[in-house]
């Protein structure tokens, strides 16, 4: 990602309440987060020795448990 380009907004005491970025670097930002979750979500699935299924069985049961919502 390199350096990130940023700026911090503060408060009248000085404490830095808030930081803006380019937009680009927050987007990369939030694909590394989400990559991370997807692979902290596989390690604590295959930790927990869960059953592999299909890629569009799983598919299936997410949408369900979302319309069972």
């Amino acid at each position: 990602m390199g350096a990130l380009r940023q700026q911090f907004i503060e408060d009248k005491q000085g404490n830095r309440i808030a930081v803006l970025m380019p937009i680009d670097q927050y987007n990369k930002l939030l694909d590394q987060l989400e990559d991370i979750d997807d692979i902290r979500t596989y390690d604590a699935a295959k930790a927990e020795g869960d059953e592999i299924i299909p890629f569009d069985q799983a598919i299936s049961e997410i949408e369900k448990k979302r319309n069972d919502l």
